[in-house]
């Protein structure tokens, strides 16, 4: 980091952003409260542009290889009406490959852009394997009538990650991308101008873009002016590492060039800084989506507002904003001073006094002389300066689309809905006390690359173009709220509860039965003191068992609590509160009773959970009620237990005797041996009885063989041979 850029972040007191309040609740995909319609199937992927009907019927898609048209004049689903393949030819995809380009990734067709020209063509345009090709469709048919003009490098870019914008205006098409294979230089066009006018670029002479990232573009129809907004580096700045800043630049509709001098250029082109800032902190200097919202109808068009997500190049982690700019701050800013190019120095410094010829419309009858001030000053010396409403230190935003709405009270209120870093949806109101991130809504299973996101305030659906194909997400799904209680709480402007209905839903321009309070969430005075009762869980366990009950929060705003009449408050060496609310400890005398979960938000409190925890009782305290006898399956337990009791006292028994008699036998044993050893002297040769000769001795086992082994003669024997 240079020392300038290190002195700039010093002098900028650079903190992290205050982070948004979390969102109030949130679904999963695939949430059954919270259903989206999903139009993906295989054969179509990387959805990059999308373009809604003037009826809001039907939503054409510029895709990889393809261009559709989808029916979704249902808002829960999304059919496929048309389809046409525009793929390039494997040539073309080897010559893309052979300029050091993956076949895969940067070789097909990206068709980023999709503008309908009048009632009955759009206009496409793709990437075509690196080498820009567009075409018109007939929008009745859905037939692509090809042109080739050469001048479509000029309308989209080459690259299919490089981002562009287009707008179409009178059957005449503005369009801002790089035109180059390289993607280094940029461009401004007016294409298919109309009425005999000769299509206009950007003068080449001097560097009127420094490096852009092109994110959006709107029209001032009053004005007949077209606004593109983009980064750029400052080169108004002399610091060592390069500063990004945001812009919006301008050029009028009809202008046509000069008669010698910026013949076919842009005399009205000029470009103004966007501030987006938070008060002692850096800007927020990287714009990344703008999107425009128009007064309601019969309103000034002065009263037009751009929402604009901004992120930080300092930045160390997630973190953007949301800066609102006004149209006529806009127009005051082309109005005023400009800075003015030296052709010898390449700086940039101040004009003295206004210029009334510089940003203005009409000039092309204006002289050399003046056109020659035109080419060098071309950058406003003031910011547009937008108002910082949404600062998040958690997530960094990408897209951004806005609405209004009128709520039951009258009062008009703006809806954002912006898309996170993690595929999900945050639906942010922007209430009085401030925004409030209503519900966060998940789109995708994984975190992917998005390029579109078109809202219909009409039919209340926002569409979100992915590499997977298209998701529709209502706006708005007010039955998931099932009390007036959690209704009110949401304080989302486009719910209300149904007091005749007995039911949180849509207002539908209906608002004197419809219950709703976004500035307090006052839930006792608008929901006429409602009150709920849980029912009562019984929870049966063992003594010294764990106990786990749960307690669901009714959003993540709410504060559990729990309450046991047993307790003055839960002591932490019994109770442990487990991370999703729930309630964890041991079957105790002390911990046996009734428990409740309490919810506490917005200083409403109910109770969401009650339970009752009862030690299982002991089979022979069990008796019937009326009777105070024992029931007919205590008694079978009793007399089976006492059954098995009985064999067992039998068997050991006789074990107990079969030991005794064999112990009486092994002792009878060995006394028959003891008395047989005193039967032989010490005359007799160490010869037996013979009586005992069949007998072992117990005593060792040498001397039992020696007892058992056969003799050659008895003493009868010898006495008859004497004889």
């Amino acid at each position: 980091m240079g020392p300038s850029l290190l002195f700039l972040l010093l002098l900028g007191l650079l903190s992290s952003a205050g982070s948004l309040p979390p969102p109030r609740t949130s679904f999963l995909l695939g949430a059954p409260s919270r259903p989206l319609a999903l139009f993906g199937p295989p054969d179509v992927l990387n959805a990059s542009s999308l373009l809604l009907s003037g009826d809001g019927a039907t939503l054409y898609v510029g895709a990889r290889d393809a261009v559709l048209s989808l029916d979704v004049s249902q808002s829960d689903v999304i059919r496929l009406k048309k389809k046409v393949e525009w793929r390039p030819t494997q040539s073309e995809t080897d010559s893309c490959q052979s300029k050091g380009r993956d076949a895969a990734v940067d070789c097909p067709n990206f068709v980023g852009v999709v503008q309908m020209m009048n009632s009955s063509h759009l206009y496409v345009c793709g990437s075509f394997a690196f080498s820009p090709k567009d075409a018109f469709i007939d929008a009745e048919s859905f037939l692509m009538e090809r042109r080739v003009d050469g001048r479509a490098k000029a309308r989209c870019p080459h690259s299919p990650v490089q981002r562009s914008a287009a707008i179409s205006v009178d059957g005449e098409l503005f369009t801002a991308t790089t035109t180059d294979f390289r993607g280094v230089e940029p461009q401004i066009s007016r294409h298919f101008s109309q009425d005999g006018r000769p299509d206009v670029s950007q003068d080449s002479s001097v560097r009127l873009l420094e490096e852009p990232v092109f994110v959006g573009s709107s029209s001032d129809p009053s004005q007949k002016k077209l606004y593109f907004f983009f980064t750029e580096v400052g080169k108004e700045f002399s610091f060592m590492d390069e500063v990004r800043i945001p812009r919006v630049a301008q050029v009028c509709k009809d202008d046509v060039g000069g008669q010698r001098t910026l013949q076919n250029k842009w005399t009205s082109f000029s470009k103004a800084p966007l501030l987006c800032q938070v008060p002692k902190q850096l800007p927020f200097n990287v714009v990344q989506d703008v999107f425009t919202l128009r007064p309601p109808e019969g309103g000034n068009a002065s009263e037009t507002l751009f929402y604009g997500v901004f992120t930080s190049q300092w930045s160390s982690g997630p973190e953007s904003a949301v800066c609102v700019f006004r149209l006529q701050d806009v127009r005051a800013a082309f109005s005023g001073s400009y800075r003015t190019f030296d052709m010898e120095t390449h700086q940039l410094s101040s004009l003295l006094g206004k210029a009334s010829n510089l940003g203005q419309c009409g000039l092309d009858s204006a002289s050399d002389l003046d056109l020659a001030q035109v080419k060098k000053s071309f950058l406003t010396s003031g910011s547009i300066t937008g108002d910082p409403i949404v600062v998040s230190g958690g997530h960094q935003y990408s897209r951004v689309a806005a609405m209004r709405t009128r709520a039951a009270s009258g009062d008009q209120y703006t809806v954002l809905f912006l898309l996170t870093e993690s595929g999900r949806i945050h639906k942010v109101a922007l209430l009085d006390r401030g925004p409030r991130v209503v519900e966060e809504i998940q789109v995708f299973t994984q975190p992917q690359l998005v390029k579109s996101l078109v809202l219909s305030s009409s039919k209340g659906v926002l569409y979100v173009g992915t590499s997977e194909g298209v998701t529709a997400v209502p706006v708005a799904r007010c039955s998931v709220y099932t009390r007036c209680s959690q209704c009110v709480l949401a304080r989302d402007p486009l719910c209300g509860w149904s007091r005749t209905g007995s039911a949180c839903t849509g207002l539908d321009g209906r608002h004197h039965d419809i219950a709703q309070d976004l500035k307090g969430g006052n839930v006792g005075e608008t929901c006429g003191g409602e009150t709920t009762t849980p029912q009562v869980t019984e929870v049966v366990v063992h003594l010294n068992e764990a106990v786990r009950l749960r307690c669901l929060k009714p959003s993540n705003l709410a504060t559990l609590t729990w309450t046991s009449p047993g307790f003055k408050s839960l002591p932490e060496e019994l109770f442990i509160p487990s991370a999703d609310g729930g309630l964890i400890f041991f079957a105790a005398a002390a911990t046996f009773g009734s428990y409740r979960c309490e919810a506490e938000e917005d200083g409403y409190r109910e109770v969401v959970a009650s339970y009752v925890v009862q030690q299982v009782a002991a089979p022979d305290l069990r008796r019937d009620a009326r009777s105070g006898k024992e029931t007919p399956e205590i008694a079978r337990v009793q007399e089976s237990f006492y059954g098995e009791l009985v064999a067992v006292s039998s068997l050991l028994a006789v074990c107990v005797v079969a030991l005794a008699l064999g112990g009486l036998a092994a002792w009878r044993r060995r006394k028959a041996g003891l008395e047989a050893r005193r039967l032989v002297g010490p005359e007799d040769g160490g010869r037996t009885n013979g009586c005992t000769e069949s007998v072992p001795s117990l005593s060792r086992p040498e001397d039992a063989g020696a007892v058992t082994e056969p003799r050659g003669r008895s003493v009868a024997q010898e006495a008859a041979q004497q004889m």
